[in-house]
């Protein structure tokens, strides 16, 4: 953070139109999460030995899934050297692409098949070294009665002009999730962005159509969710060193509302000593990582 003051940014008038556009993101947000796959239907992540990998309801299966969603023993998971086949006892079928099967590989290193069985579906995850089963259950009326986290009111404070300094080619930043698994992700620069006649900074992720900003502030320790937030941002217009930072479109990673997500946590210098009252709160009444 810098303690100056800069002429060239500040508040960044909001468009007529602001209100439309913000209901559209939130409705997008809102279908991301409750969708057969969205995030608030995950039910479960299994991490696989190499192997045999016995799953099932009962209590001896390797992996336990959840009660009277599947036969006691339903089959296995056979991780080899980055594989993974699955294989149904007797008498169980799954369904791939509308298809049944009791015999498939379901990951070859690349591509990961969505399997399905009544209201579950699954498929693998890949987090560095490990690999696993990564379940969802379309079945949850919480879910499909969810109308939204309590959020900050909508504030033009917080709907800023930001300068973007490109990195050098090739720059990463170091991200560490929940798993405490660390990587080098590319950077495609910084974010300069003024409050309260201070300059704070952030360094972005690449992203396809827009870049990727981890958060921190002083809120996660009082009302916003305690491992920071996320927010999109565009990247400037063609011969342009400015955006817009819209801190009302902060929102809760995936982590704060379940326990089957590896969510990435802010790097040391995204965890700004500013008070963000602009997005999502802290989610009540859902189990999460604390």
């Amino acid at each position: 953070m810098c303690a100056c003051s800069r002429s060239d940014l500040g508040e960044a008038p909001l468009p007529d139109n602001y209100q439309e556009q913000f209901d559209e993101w939130q409705n997008s947000r809102m279908e991301s999460l409750t969708n057969p796959t969205g995030w608030m239907r995950l039910a479960g992540m299994y991490w696989l030995k190499e192997g045999e990998n016995s799953f099932g309801t009962g209590e001896q299966a390797d992996i336990k899934f959840p009660e009277s969603a599947l036969p006691e023993y339903a089959g296995e998971f056979i991780l080899a050297e980055g594989n993974v086949l699955l294989q149904a006892v007797d008498g169980v079928e799954f369904v791939h692409d509308e298809t049944s099967f009791q015999q498939k590989e379901i990951y070859d290193g690349e591509e990961a098949l969505s399997i399905q069985y009544d209201s579950l579906e699954w498929l693998v995850i890949e987090r560095g070294d490990l690999i696993g089963i990564r379940l969802y259950n379309k079945e949850n009326q919480k879910v499909d009665e969810f109308t939204g986290f309590d959020r900050y009111p909508i504030d033009p404070e917080w709907h800023l002009r930001a300068k973007f300094i490109p990195a050098d080619d090739g720059e990463t930043i170091s991200i560490v999730n929940v798993l405490g698994q660390l990587m080098d992700a590319p950077t495609p620069g910084t974010i300069e962005f003024m409050k309260n006649g201070k300059v704070y900074t952030l360094d972005a992720q690449e992203g396809t159509d827009q870049m990727f900003l981890i958060v921190g502030d002083l809120t996660n320790q009082t009302e916003t969710y305690q491992a920071g937030r996320y927010l999109y941002i565009d990247y400037p217009e063609e011969g342009s060193s400015y955006t817009v930072i819209d801190l009302n479109k902060l929102y809760n990673p995936p982590c704060a509302y379940n326990l089957f997500s590896t969510c990435q946590l802010p790097p040391i210098q995204n965890r700004l000593d500013l008070e963000i009252t602009a997005g999502e709160k802290r989610p009540q009444d859902w189990e999460g990582l604390k």
